[in-house]
Parts: structure tokens; sequence; C-alpha cells
């Protein structure tokens, strides 16, 4: 019997959850798994204001204004006020940031490798043909 489309999606749900849990594992011990996101929220929006931030992390304002205190103690990013709206608070990675950034997606992208490359030719191309299926299913190509 074929799955039904619902079937699939619930399918699809639970790899995909499953190997975000594994990735946000491979983060350095001295950033979160929600620091790590913020760090890619904040480069990814380049110059957020705190109530960007809380929109694209899905968390409440209290949260973000956590993360932010203590990633900014911990040297990954900057504050500074808006220049046309003082009462609004633009965040940035510093260097320390962009170099953690780039060193929790490059630890994701190896843990990646390492599993593609225990796989036959034919699951190899496989999963590059689900990787092209899921960038066009989410339109991120």
């Amino acid at each position: 019997m074929d799955e039904t489309t619902a079937e699939t999606a619930a399918r699809l749900r639970r790899a995909v959850t499953r190997l975000n849990r594994k990735l946000r594992g491979t983060a350095p011990h001295g950033v979160s798994p929600g620091q790590a996101s913020m760090l890619a929220s904040i480069a990814k929006l380049e110059n957020p204001s705190l109530g960007d931030l809380a929109l694209a992390e899905h968390i409440q304002p209290p949260s973000v204004t956590r993360l932010v205190r203590d990633m900014q103690r911990q040297g990954l990013i900057t504050c500074t006020l808006d220049t046309e709206d003082r009462r609004c608070t633009r965040v940035s990675l510093t260097v320390v940031g962009r170099r953690e950034l780039d060193t929790i997606r490059k630890k994701k992208a190896e843990f990646i490798e390492r599993k593609l490359l225990t796989l036959s030719f034919a699951d190899q191309r496989r999963a590059r043909e689900a990787a092209t299926f899921l960038e066009n299913l989410l339109d991120e190509r």
C-alpha cells in the first residue's frame, strides 16, 4: 500500500527534526544551541533589532534580551542604538562571533559529510536529489 501525503509529511518532519537535533549537538561547547541559532539569524538579517531577532527566532523578547546580554558578555556580538530611533537596539556580530558561526557551520557540514561518505554512490546521488528537493520545497534556492 502506498504512503499517504500526510504520512510522508510526518516522516519528513521526523527526519528533519532528528537531523536538526544531531546538528545542534555539533556546536562548540562554549555556545549553546540557542546562541548558535541567534548568531546565524544575526548574520542573515544583518544588523537586526531585538524585535527582528524575536520574530526570526520565534521566541519572546525577554528571551532575546537574555541571549543577547550573554552573547555580548562572551564577545560574540555588539549592540548599538539605532541612529534614527534611539529606543531601538541593533545587534551585529563581532569578529569572534563571525569566527564562532563559521566554526559551527563547518562542524555541521563535516558531520553531514562524514555520514555521506559512508553511503554508496547511488545513495550519495539520492542525497543530492533530496537536498535539491528540500531546497525547492522551502523555496530557498
